[in-house]
């Protein structure tokens, strides 16, 4: 892996870059290189530059980059919510899935929840990715019990079968 790693908080002048990211890692062909494609599961694309400036303009929330020599290798959503923070859009380029990257930014958003004084951080994850509820789970991640709809909406891609969140949860403390 490179040997400068550095996690910053994304400004809109990275959002371009960042939506090639996201689909590329979580979407289509491309994101089969790597373990966390949702392609046997949606089609279509799984963010828009709309809705990266949409989110960098909330100030509640922020998007940490992870870059090594100029690239962008990764990066995660992060929203203040009450006592909480929520987590979202954890992406690592697919050629470069297993080098720890998400664990980096995982531990990144952790020292953010910390900071903001948050109780804990809690995130939605697809039901059927087991894989990837395991990879939460070896990092003190635990379902909570509560299940949401996946939204009908092909702003968040076409589903090929019927498909549910469930929330995890980890205690800040």
């Amino acid at each position: 892996m490179a040997t400068d790693p550095t996690i910053g908080t994304a400004t809109v002048a990275d959002v371009p870059e960042l939506n090639r990211l996201v689909n590329r890692a979580y979407r289509g062909d491309s994101s089969r290189q790597g373990w966390t494609t949702e392609a046997d599961l949606l089609s279509g694309l799984r963010t828009t530059e709309a809705d990266l400036y949409e989110s960098l303009a909330n100030p509640q929330a922020q998007i940490l980059t992870y870059r090594a020599k100029g690239r962008l290798l990764g990066c995660v959503y992060l929203e203040q919510q009450e006592a909480g923070l929520y987590l979202g859009l954890l992406t690592v380029s697919p050629d470069c899935q297993t080098n720890g990257i998400g664990k980096h930014l995982l531990g990144a958003a952790e020292g953010v929840a910390k900071g903001l004084g948050c109780q804990s951080v809690t995130m939605t994850v697809i039901s059927q990715r087991h894989e990837l509820i395991e990879w939460y789970e070896r990092r003190g991640y635990r379902s909570t019990g509560v299940t949401k709809p996946f939204p009908a909406d092909p702003r968040f891609g076409v589903s090929t079968q019927p498909l549910t969140f469930i929330v995890m949860e980890k205690p800040m403390g």
